[in-house]
């Protein structure tokens, strides 16, 4: 017959890990790029501290962080495999941050896509260290590779990632009245506005996973781009609804209800132009986020 739980040794593990959990969250979906993963991971690495001896822990943020790390490579090997056969391009869990912004990191959506092309182990040691401030010695216990190997992996990792950071960041007042814009002239198919707002060489992603319509390939080009949202204006003329203008994934955007569901988009913003647009339709994906306009508590 299974044991009762300690009821008092559960409430000692759940004070102690409640703090930490926002961070290791974010440790979880910055290497999954899935909300839903992220949770389950961290949700695994709390029971793991239940059972553990947690006197003997002289840290507990280093030792969640390690278990939370390596549950997320194990993951990522299944991920890729899925991700193989995935229907047209994918795109991360879109991650909306709340009007009164919390605790957060550089991490754009852009930089994500570019993790995608690192190893899992490369991925790892960049965001330990650049992002989340491990030492290389802690990494290397994480990672079971001595200190000079982590950083040799870091290393590389940023020499893949450093174009995906923005040469000119633009603040986050002056990014979300570019995507207020953005939706009005994408809803209104006014096709001088949007080609005005669009760099040349803008590039459209749009990830519906086989499960909502999306372009299968990216479209290039503000001439192109700028028609493809002009074509869907003239064919559904008031299909979006304004949820919130927010940041996603560190990129100013916008969540509206479509006619099939609701939907996210994203902007990399340059020098006052959008270079890249990402907007994320598949509904596995949009499960996380609460509505305004349901019963549940505001959109984050």
């Amino acid at each position: 017959m299974p044991r009762l739980p300690d009821h008092s040794t559960t409430e000692d593990a759940a004070a102690s890990f409640a703090p930490l959990r926002p961070r290791l969250v974010r440790v979880a979906y910055r290497m999954l790029g899935s909300v839903a993963e992220a949770e389950d991971v961290v949700q695994d690495a709390y029971l793991r501290w239940h059972r553990t001896d947690r006197a003997a822990v002289r840290d507990p943020a280093g030792f969640l962080t390690r278990v939370v790390t390596r549950l997320s490579l194990d993951v990522l090997k299944s991920a890729r495999i899925k991700r193989e056969t995935y229907v047209g391009p994918w795109l991360p869990e879109p991650l909306i941050a709340p009007e009164a912004e919390e605790e957060g990191d550089d991490i754009t959506l852009t930089l994500m896509l570019a993790l995608e092309r690192l190893s899992p182990l490369e991925r790892a040691a960049f965001l330990l260290h650049d992002v989340f401030g491990l030492s290389f010695d802690d990494i290397a216990r994480t990672l079971d590779r001595d200190a000079a190997a982590c950083r040799q992996l870091a290393t590389r990792a940023r020499g893949h990632v450093r174009a995906a950071r923005p040469r000119f960041p633009v603040s986050e007042e002056r990014g979300l009245a570019i995507a207020g814009a953005f939706f009005e002239a994408s809803r209104s198919g006014d096709l001088a506005a949007l080609t005005a707002l669009l760099a040349d060489d803008v590039v459209f992603t749009g990830d519906g996973g086989g499960k909502r319509r999306a372009a299968l390939n990216p479209i290039h080009g503000a001439d192109r781009v700028a028609r493809f949202f002009a074509g869907i204006a003239r064919k559904k003329p008031d299909a979006s609804t304004l949820i919130a203008t927010r940041t996603i994934d560190g990129l100013p955007g916008f969540v509206t209800q479509e006619r099939d569901g609701p939907q996210t988009t994203a902007l990399a913003i340059e020098d006052g132009r959008i270079v890249a647009i990402y907007v994320v339709r598949n509904p596995d994906k949009l499960r996380h986020l609460r509505l305004p306009d349901s019963d549940s508590a505001p959109l984050h």
